[in-house]
């Protein structure tokens, strides 16, 4: 996805509030050789790239001044605590030869055609939607499928269960080697794991 940015030479929290009467968003970039740099970005350009999912787990291409593209990666966003405004965007600066550690989203799939589903009228749930990966910039998939046709009632889908896109590591997150992915509950067995998870607490 392609995005257009402005340097800026402003900077303070007056400047800020200045740029976003003005429509535009204080952002920066950062990572690389090359020195933090201080930009600016038309809001309803970047609100509406925010609402796409690809925006955030995909190799940017950020045209700077009208000048050459360059290569980076979203890594954070402040929003406004309760209107839709975007106050503050980081990015990182991608070398094509380093490695880079992101969040992918998990995309589940034919869950309705599971056995689980179709025959035991369970409930999958979605326990884990986003992974840590590591992995080349050329490597990088916007997203990780999940295929949901075979899981049984009462089954689950753990990372081991799936096959990760050639050149890309699972980043344990606290110390969990082997997340769970997805879980078939039936009616009967959500209620029974609610009244053990209940157990202790009586």
């Amino acid at each position: 996805m392609k995005f257009t940015a402005t340097a800026r030479s402003v900077q303070g929290s007056s400047a800020s509030r200045r740029l976003r009467r003005a429509g535009r968003v204080p952002a920066i970039v950062y990572g690389g050789s090359a020195a933090p740099l201080n930009i600016e970005l038309d809001h309803n350009e970047i609100y509406h790239a925010l609402r796409k999912e690809e925006f955030h787990a995909s190799i940017l291409q950020m045209q700077l001044d009208g000048a050459k593209d360059e290569q980076v990666l979203l890594r954070s966003v402040q929003w406004h605590a309760y209107k839709p405004q975007v106050l503050h965007v980081d990015f990182q600066r991608v070398d094509a030869n380093q490695a880079l550690r992101t969040k992918v989203p998990l995309h589940f799939v034919n869950a309705e055609v599971s056995p689980a589903v179709k025959l035991s009228g369970a409930i999958i749930s979605h326990v884990t939607t986003e992974l840590e990966i590591t992995c080349l910039p050329s490597a990088l998939p916007p997203f990780i499928e999940i295929n949901l046709a075979d899981v049984l009632a009462g089954g689950s889908v753990h990372l081991a269960d799936i096959k990760l896109p050639i050149g890309v590591t699972y980043v344990p997150h606290g110390g969990e080697e082997n997340p769970l992915l997805a879980a078939a509950v039936t009616k009967g067995g959500a209620a029974a794991a609610d009244e053990a998870e209940a157990a202790p607490a009586a």
